[in-house]
């Protein structure tokens, strides 16, 4: 194996965090990046379903007040194509916060009574909750592959006038996560070619 290889282990787990309904509301949310992300993420689903490797579903339930992600709004549950593809072996996570290892039931007790160290980390938003769980990952240890196409975000301000793009907070996770050594960044196509025999994907 080469230095760019990585092995996609037989248990790795897929977490398809926040793929809500709520995130459709553009007018709540402003201009969003990357239209490919839910077809990338049932492809994903697709590919681990067909393997026998384990899917994660997160689901966040915002406290905020008039949160389209709110448990007793509708944008809270998952999009169509998600709940089309989640069987019921799926792990469901349930959290308030941006790291999907504040959760209920607790994600990292899961994994380790699993055995899995391997995690692929895909959803929404990629510069909140798919960048925060992927950060608490590789700290907590685990091996962490994002597959940056298989996420998307939305145009944010910050302080001072100063606002980003969502393509520009999507540059900004990858350069974070990867060259911060939290995770390795790759795409769809690798690990859906990954997911196959031999389970090998180059970055």
């Amino acid at each position: 194996m080469t230095k760019n290889e990585i092995a996609l282990a037989p248990n790795a787990a897929l977490l398809v965090i926040d793929v809500q309904k709520g995130f459709d509301d553009a007018s709540y949310w402003g201009p969003r990046n990357n239209p490919a992300a839910e077809a990338n993420i049932g492809a994903l689903m697709d590919a681990w379903q067909e393997s026998g490797r384990p899917v994660v579903l997160v689901r966040h339930a915002s406290r905020t007040p008039g949160s389209v992600l709110a448990a007793d709004h509708p944008g809270h549950a998952f999009k169509d194509f998600v709940t089309d593809r989640a069987g019921q072996e799926a792990l469901l996570v349930t959290k308030t916060v941006n790291s999907s290892f504040y959760g209920t039931p607790d994600l990292a007790a899961w994994l380790t009574a699993q055995g899995i160290g391997q995690l692929v980390v895909s959803g929404i938003q990629t510069n909140m909750c798919v960048e925060t769980t992927a950060r608490m990952a590789g700290n907590l240890g685990y091996d962490v592959l994002v597959p940056l196409d298989a996420t998307h975000t939305f145009d944010l301000a910050g302080p001072e006038g100063r606002n980003l793009t969502a393509d520009e907070l999507a540059t900004a996770t990858a350069v974070n996560l990867h060259g911060g050594g939290f995770a390795r960044v790759v795409n769809t196509a690798q690990l859906l070619a990954a997911a196959g025999s031999p389970a090998r994907l180059t970055a």
